[in-house]
């Protein structure tokens, strides 16, 4: 009898299985999923869409066809402006996913930049060219060996332990979840 091959120390990526987690979640309770996505050359979304290579898409069944949430790229076509687009994002390029409706999800860090250390590997450590996103009201990074994988956000109208900075602006009242750059 053989012994099954020892896994690889990191093991696959978490985040294409936590996307389709929380692609489920977003369904089951009724809410629409959207996808935050850090955008370089070379993917394939509507580029008039795009501000500071961010673009947030609704991922919803509703809004797409043939929607396929794969370990290496989110796959689906949609109408922007009335026409049909085809729309390819690599999966380490989702930079959060999050309900519409109360802006529960989670985010994980933007991939690095070609130039620095090679590919889109990616990495818990803040770079100065690399942009990150959270939702708004989040109190920061995950600390500890699952800090590149995610940064959960809190519950809807849970208490937050931390008070927010002196030059943070009003928490918004109703209407879509806001994200929120950090460098």
């Amino acid at each position: 009898m053989t012994k099954p091959a020892a896994p690889d120390e990191q093991g696959t990526s978490t985040r294409p299985y936590l996307i389709r987690a929380l692609h489920e979640w977003c369904t089951d309770n009724g809410f629409t999923p959207y996808l935050a996505v850090f955008v370089t050359p070379g993917i394939q979304v509507p580029m008039e869409y795009v501000k500071n290579n961010e673009i947030v898409l609704n991922v919803g069944f509703e809004a797409t066809s043939g929607l396929n949430l794969g370990n290496e790229f989110v796959e689906f076509k949609a109408r922007f402006g009335g026409v049909s687009r085809e729309i390819a994002v690599p999966i380490d390029h989702v930079v959060a996913i999050y309900a519409r409706e109360n802006g529960q999800g989670m985010a994980f860090p933007a991939p690095t930049a070609p130039g620095q250390g090679g590919g889109t590997a990616l990495s818990s450590a803040p770079e100065p060219s690399r942009v990150g996103l959270r939702l708004a009201g989040t109190s920061g990074p995950a600390a500890g060996p699952d800090a590149d994988v995610s940064t959960p956000v809190p519950e809807a109208g849970a208490a937050q332990a931390d008070k927010p900075p002196p030059d943070a602006p009003p928490p918004a009242k109703g209407g879509r979840p806001s994200l929120k750059r950090i460098k």
